[in-house]
């Protein structure tokens, strides 16, 4: 068992720290360092090497040196704001040593006259003097200088010299943890300890040697415990019976039958996994995770009929309301007529909105489609069986379970999301879930060709969307920002709408983030019913609405946008039956790194691949917005060049789960790891 002071050390408070007083912990918590623990993941970025004497002929202005040297002559001027000044030498030449701010006492004390004193700091020169002004580094005894310094990123406030100091005093009493892996796993890193390992991280030598097994085993740690979590997480709801929804898939295949096209195979293989889990005695909690386009509104929409068709009622929410009433639509098309169907909307009068509660307490509505407000207190459900959440990734794990426990007991849960994301984050982000994922493409969507154009050939894009027009077809137009700055040489979303408005009178409507979501409806509806041609928008246009008139996207700076975000922008086109383009224009001054993006773009339409290359290019923090949406941004793991640590804890917690081996030997790790909000009644 372990000892809970073993780990209580780490997640004190910084108070208990020797030096430390209420400025530095409230310096230091501006900087998200609130305990012991936190502060050992600053890592240093480089060291300085103090371990060599040099003497003062051979000093290099404007470098760090360490040099043993004798005060001769103090000089401490009786005006004001006047440095105080020390002369020392050595056998080969002079030096002085210069004081802001420093009292006549305490620079008697630390440079006395006469006595070898060890000094070290950066060499500056003045009137062809050497001079070290402010000595970081003084001290009688030469070895406690002649050491290598880590260098930290630092907080305004505190110097190097305390910072390096606050560590290592952590470091001498960092705990002896009890060991929560089995030899089978520390084998893999050598068989080093916790405690070993954090001490080698901190070695100046070690900087950046992140192959190393120490490094290895503490990041195994953070992935093992966000999986250990999830896993638990996953258990509880596990644990939850529910009364088993008996449907009938007779009624499923006529509707399947009277589609305008066919279920991909993917899409039928995801729909018995969703109806196996509606079927069986224990709580569905599951992801469906599909590309833009694959086809997963059909997938919610049968499960939620199957649903009804057990005697529940079904709740969907999508994050906004054009979209939810997308979804409206295309129920009410193609599900039977005897079902009620409804939509809840901020735009609906109060009576209605009223009416419309009152019918879901008494069981009168059996699917009801609208925007997070259908999680209001005020909205009760009589028998609510399944919640359908679209486009869900601005959720975390907790709101996920508090969403999971709203449901009650025999509520099933279905999120979907159009963002293909590589496995390593599907499992560190969607781990507390179960995985469906569609990959193939409804078989009648043909491929969008992508383009990329220079910006100095807009004439040629605007001759292309003239011929677009002539034929009927819509275009969308994609810009960075909304207004111009000044910093950034961006093309914005306002000065192209007056630009295109001049050469297409009457043609061209604006939506930017600050458009209200009012007209924003209004806009978007008014394009879905071709009343303009042309739609300037900043990224607002991402989430999936189907425009099937709209089959031109031009994208102005291209390379300003992650690959992830142009794929999904690209989905917003090709969803009718038309040829379909997508034309990513930028300035002629395109990295390498760029033409990469933009060639594996132009070269592949799915989804999972781009955003693996898209995270190995830019790294996970930035794909898709994930650093906003609350994820657990990762201290040392990496989920590209990790991936067979990544493997690896996935195989050891499905060892963990098949044997019921009981985890409250990981108390301490998931303490250490602030996963505990989370889990809270672990033995």
């Amino acid at each position: 068992m372990h000892n809970e002071s073993e780990y209580k050390y780490l997640t004190s408070d910084l108070t208990i720290l020797k030096g430390v007083g209420k400025k530095t912990t409230d310096l230091l918590k501006r900087k998200k360092i609130n305990n012991i623990f936190d502060l050992l993941w600053k890592l240093p970025k480089t060291y300085t090497d103090r371990s060599l004497s040099s003497k003062i002929k051979d000093l290099r202005i404007g470098e760090n040196h360490t040099i043993t040297i004798t005060p001769q002559k103090y000089n401490f001027p009786r005006v004001r704001n006047l440095p105080n000044r020390v002369l020392c030498n050595d056998e080969t030449g002079e030096i002085e040593c210069v004081f802001f701010n420093s009292y006549e006492g305490y620079i008697r004390k630390i440079l006395p006259l006469g006595k070898q004193i060890t000094i070290s700091g950066k060499i500056g020169i003045f009137k062809n003097k050497y001079q070290l002004a402010n000595p970081k580094y003084v001290s009688e005894d030469s070895s406690l200088i002649k050491q290598k310094h880590n260098n930290y990123s630092l907080t305004e406030g505190i110097s190097e010299k305390i910072y390096n100091k606050i560590i290592n005093q952590i470091i001498n009493d960092l705990p002896i943890l009890s060991e929560w892996h089995p030899k089978k796993i520390l084998n893999k890193f050598n068989n080093i300890s916790w405690n070993d390992s954090i001490k080698e991280l901190h070695k100046p030598e070690n900087i950046g040697k992140n192959k190393k097994n120490f490094y290895q085993r503490l990041a195994f740690d953070e992935i093992f415990s966000t999986f250990l979590v999830n896993s638990e997480i996953r258990k509880k709801i596990k644990k939850i019976k529910k009364e088993n929804k008996v449907f009938d898939l007779i009624k499923q295949k006529k509707i399947i039958d009277q589609l305008t096209f066919s279920l991909t195979s993917d899409q039928k293989k995801v729909l018995d996994e969703i109806n196996k889990d509606l079927s069986s005695s224990t709580k569905m909690f599951r992801l469906l995770q599909g590309d833009v386009g694959s086809g997963k509104t059909i997938i919610s929409i049968l499960s939620a009929f199957n649903t009804i068709n057990s005697g529940f009622q079904v709740s969907v929410m999508a994050p906004t309301e054009i979209l939810a009433r997308q979804h409206f639509n295309l129920a009410k098309n193609i599900l039977p007529k005897n079902l009620n169907i409804e939509m809840i909307s901020g735009k609906q009068d109060l009576k209605t909105k009223k009416d419309i509660l009152t019918r879901l307490s008494d069981n009168k509505i059996d699917l009801i489609f609208g925007t997070h407000a259908i999680f209001q207190k005020k909205v009760n459900f009589k028998r609510l069986g399944l919640i359908i959440i679209d486009e869900q990734h601005k959720f975390g794990v907790n709101q996920r379970k508090k969403l999971s426990d709203k449901g009650g007991n025999n509520c099933d849960v279905l999120l979907m999301t159009a963002t293909p994301i590589p496995r390593t984050l599907t499992m560190t982000v969607y781990g507390d879930m179960d995985l469906s994922i569609i990959r193939e493409k409804p078989k009648n969507r043909k491929p969008i060709k992508t383009y990329s154009k220079l910006e100095s050939r807009i004439e040629d894009v605007l001759k292309f969307i003239k011929k677009e027009i002539r034929l009927g077809n819509q275009i969308f137009w994609v810009c960075p920002l909304i207004e111009e700055s000044k910093k950034i040489d961006h093309s914005s979303a306002v000065k192209k709408f007056e630009y295109l408005k001049k050469i297409f009178p009457n043609q061209v409507s604006l939506i930017h983030g600050k458009t209200s979501i009012e007209n924003k409806e209004i806009i978007l509806n008014n394009f879905l019913k071709n009343k303009f041609k042309i739609l300037v928008s900043t990224t607002v246009i991402e989430v999936g609405i189907d425009f099937p008139n709209a089959n031109v996207i031009i994208i102005e700076n291209a390379n300003k946008f992650g690959l992830s975000q142009l794929h999904q922008l690209r989905g917003r086109v090709g969803r009718g039956n038309k040829e379909s383009s997508c034309i990513l224009m930028f300035k002629s001054n395109l990295s390498n790194n760029a033409k990469k993006r933009i060639n594996i773009l132009k070269e592949s339409n799915d989804g999972f691949k781009i955003s693996e290359e898209d995270m190995k290019i830019r790294g996970f923090g930035d794909i898709l917005g994930f650093k906003q949406s609350g994820i657990k941004n990762f201290k040392l793991a990496d989920p590209i060049h990790d991936k067979d640590l990544f493997m690896l804890a996935e195989k050891e917690i499905k060892r963990i789960e098949k044997s019921n081996e009981n985890i409250s030997k990981f108390k301490p790790l998931i303490k250490l790891y602030d996963r505990a909000d989370i889990i809270n009644d672990i033995a």
